[in-house]
Formats: structure tokens, C-alpha cells, sequence
């Protein structure tokens, strides 16, 4: 093994403190990133980690050496990307960000199909419901569901309009009567799917009329999966996107409660850090997933 492998493989149980997370990252057994340190260890003649059964540590050389070499290799890992990319050719490490709902019915599919066309490129996903700091939390791409943004301080890109209803379980409205107009809302348990868990604002339309409405009262919760789930146990009126309820419609769990009544419009937005020029890989990711919603999975 090189030198340069072996300094990754360092690198990498320094920062994750274990030899198994280490061999995990690094697609590597953990007995060949033991040798490896090992090797790198005889190499320079000094112990870079204290190894105990609970526990990975830096000795002070370890931390010495880390900090030195650190910036190097990331410098490397960065030049070796930026010269693919030249070629055209999508390459690096992806970080990507989604909501858990939207997450998990579309990213299978959408990083399987990516990673056919580009092998190359290697996709980080991880899924929260609120709405993270893209600069701080070290995040190339988040895929988002809000009204039109107004943060000035990155780039966004509107990929398509996300269909909402109003629905409840068809049991909640025989028991406490079905809902005709947006003011009888306001004597129902109304469920909140909101970032913070705390309350949410729904804001219907019709034929040149709005009705406010506030949510939150009874339950609330960040994740629309479990606010669905909630709605089909008869806790109340839930205001969720198309995707996420249309099994539950289909298999009559729920129904939909005023559908001529419009709520305030949401887009499905891509976001990133403020780029000068957006790396190939995001580049490329982003084109990807705007094909992938928008000609083959409808939200």
C-alpha cells in the first residue's frame, strides 16, 4: 500500500476514532486499515494513535501530524476532482440534503440512476425535516419544499410546484361532522406539520376569497409521514403535499376536505452555498434530479 493510502487511512481513524468506521468510509476490511496505520507508524517512527478496547485517540505526534497532513490531502482529494471535472467528467464527494418524507421516496432511485451515468462521483445523503444552514453544515445541495425563497445569501433553483390538500380519515369526519366551508376548520383538531413542531399557519383560496387558518393546537409534529399517519387515526385535519398522502387517499385511509379550497403554493427548490460557478458534480446532480421529478415522478 502507498504511503498516500496510508496517510488516508490514518486520517480517516483520527477522525472517526475507530478502525471499523474508518474501513467503512474508506470501503476497506479492518484489518487492512490496521496494517496500514501500522505500516505508516513503522515508516515514521512514531506512535500516531493510542489504541484501547474502548476507544481510538491522537497521541500528541498523531495530533501533529494530522493538522500537517490534513489540509494536504484534502488539497490533493480537491485537484484530483477539479482535473476530472475539467475533462467533463462528474468526480468527488456530494454532499446532499433532503427532507425525510420527500427523502426516502425519491433519492433510491434518483442516486441509483445518478450513479449508473457517473460512478465516479461519490453522494453523501442525509434527510432532516428542518431547514438546515447549507454553509455551516458543509452541504454542496439541499433539496427543499418551502414558498418562494427571499435568502439572498445562496442560489436556489425552483424545480416545480408541490401539490397540498386538506384531508382527514374518513372516520374523524363521521364522528365529527364533514367540513364545507374554511371557517368550520376552526372547530376541528387541526394537525401542524411544521419545521419546528410547533404550530403552522394554512393559508386557502377560492374564487377571490382567503381564510387563514392556525395549526398546531392539538398535534405537531416536523415529519409529514407521521403527521399522515396521525390524520389516518382520526386526530384531526391535516394539511400535507399530494405525494404523501395520495396512498392513503387511494385506499380510501383518508379523504380530501375542501378541494376547491387552494393553499398557499410550495415549490420543490434546490439550494446551494454561494458558488461562483457550480461544481460539475452538483451541476449535474441538479439537471439529473429535475429530469427525474419532472418527466417521470409527478408530485
Amino acid at each position: 500500500m502507498s504511503e498516500l493510502s496510508q496517510i488516508r487511512a490514518f486520517l480517516a481513524v483520527a477522525e472517526l476514532h475507530s478502525f471499523v468506521a474508518a474501513a467503512r468510509q474508506l470501503s476497506m476490511t479492518a484489518p487492512s486499515v490496521t496494517r496500514a496505520v501500522g505500516a505508516l507508524e513503522d515508516r515514521l517512527g512514531v506512535q500516531l494513535l493510542l489504541r484501547t478496547t474502548r476507544q481510538v485517540s491522537l497521541t500528541s505526534a498523531g495530533a501533529v501530524y494530522a493538522a500537517r497532513v490534513g489540509p494536504l490531502m484534502a488539497e490533493f482529494t480537491k485537484a484530483g476532482e477539479e482535473v476530472r471535472e475539467h475533462e467533463g467528467e462528474a468526480a468527488g464527494l456530494l454532499r446532499i440534503n433532503a427532507p425525510m418524507s420527500l427523502g426516502l421516496q425519491i433519492l433510491p432511485d434518483v442516486a441509483s440512476g445518478f450513479r449508473v451515468d457517473h460512478p465516479d462521483t461519490v453522494l453523501s445523503l442525509s434527510l432532516t425535516d428542518r431547514f438546515i444552514d447549507i454553509v455551516s453544515e458543509n452541504v454542496d445541495l439541499a433539496i427543499r419544499i418551502s414558498q418562494a425563497p427571499t435568502d439572498k445569501s445562496t442560489i436556489w433553483r425552483k424545480i416545480c410546484r408541490v401539490r397540498r390538500v386538506l384531508v382527514a380519515s374518513p372516520g374523524y369526519l363521521a364522528a365529527f361532522g364533514g367540513i364545507t366551508r374554511p371557517q368550520e376548520l376552526h372547530s376541528h383538531a387541526r394537525l401542524a406539520y411544521d419545521g419546528e413542531a410547533i404550530s403552522e399557519t394554512w393559508d386557502l383560496s377560492h374564487a377571490g376569497r382567503t381564510h387563514r387558518v392556525r395549526a398546531g393546537q392539538a398535534l405537531a409534529s416536523n415529519n409529514g409521514d407521521l403527521i399522515a399517519r396521525l390524520a389516518e387515526n382520526g386526530e384531526g385535519v391535516a394539511l400535507l403535499p399530494w405525494f404523501i398522502v395520495e396512498p392513503a387517499l387511494a385506499a380510501q385511509r383518508l379523504a380530501q376536505v375542501l378541494p376547491e379550497w387552494e393553499p398557499t403554493p410550495l415549490w420543490l427548490t434546490l439550494y446551494y452555498p454561494p458558488y461562483e460557478t457550480l461544481p460539475l458534480r452538483v451541476k449535474k446532480f441538479s439537471d439529473f434530479f429535475e429530469t427525474y421529478v419532472t418527466r417521470i415522478r409527478s408530485l
